[in-house]
């Protein structure tokens, strides 16, 4: 399908976090799909209405109005990893604001691409929460098949457990990590890349010994874990005075 007007909702996730433009900004897995789809469609227009640190309600209630008035015929829709790092959310509420969010957007004729978590095995803090992440992964998988929506798999992307594809905050995905999501979407839309998700294939990561990956974990949770958890207790957010960074849609390139 040639795909003309497409809409990224979500998190810091969809805005790009981890993966920076040389010149300033972010750009991320969206920015890099709407590269090759606007290569390949006259007339494209993309927006992205990301913007980090939102929950699954903020990014519903907020962005998918404004992404619906955009009439867009393609939405990416990403969120709720955030709540999933909350150990009171009701994993099935979520679910349930998500499948209301994909019905709107299916029933406005849009295509909606929809992506699982990673599988977090590989963290010594967030891998508690896998059992959400694949009860949640679950549910996606159900609404996409019950309208019709495409799903980028992330827990089946193997390569994403290794921290090479990740940031230093491990919070977020680095350069190659957003490289290879985008090539996966495009993977799952039908449209061919400059490449394979899957390629290249990395050697094995050498193994720390058991004091090294003390101090590696402690100077984690002190540099990056303390200030999220920090802002949580004050119910503060790193996207509070932050705006969509492609609010219109409008020609990218």
């Amino acid at each position: 399908m040639a795909w003309t007007r497409y809409v990224a909702i979500g998190d810091s996730f969809t805005e790009g976090i981890g993966d920076p433009y040389p010149g300033g900004g972010w750009q991320g897995w969206a920015d890099r799909v709407a590269t090759e789809l606007s290569a390949r469609t006259g007339g494209f227009a993309y927006a992205n209405l990301a913007i980090r640190g939102r929950l699954l309600d903020a990014v519903i209630d907020e962005q998918l109005p404004a992404g619906l008035a955009l009439e867009p015929d393609l939405v990416s829709l990403s969120g709720g990893g955030n709540d999933l790092l909350r150990p009171a959310t009701d994993v099935d509420v979520l679910a349930g604001r998500m499948n209301e969010a994909v019905a709107r957007l299916r029933a406005a004729g849009a295509d909606v691409v929809l992506f699982t978590g990673v599988d977090p095995v590989g963290s010594a803090v967030i891998r508690r929460t896998r059992g959400r992440v694949a009860v949640f992964n679950e549910h996606l998988r159900g609404i996409a098949v019950r309208h019709g929506a495409y799903v980028v798999d992330q827990w089946s992307m193997d390569v994403l457990r290794d921290w090479r594809m990740w940031d230093v905050d491990r919070l977020h995905m680095g350069p190659e990590g957003h490289r290879r999501v985008a090539l996966a979407m495009l993977e799952t839309l039908g449209v061919p890349g400059l490449g394979d998700w899957r390629v290249p294939e990395l050697d094995p990561l050498p193994e720390l010994s058991r004091g090294a990956q003390l101090l590696f974990d402690v100077r984690w949770a002190r540099g990056h874990l303390a200030p999220w958890v920090g802002r949580r207790l004050r119910g503060r957010s790193s996207g509070d005075e932050i705006s969509a960074k492609r609010p219109s849609l409008s020609p990218f390139e």
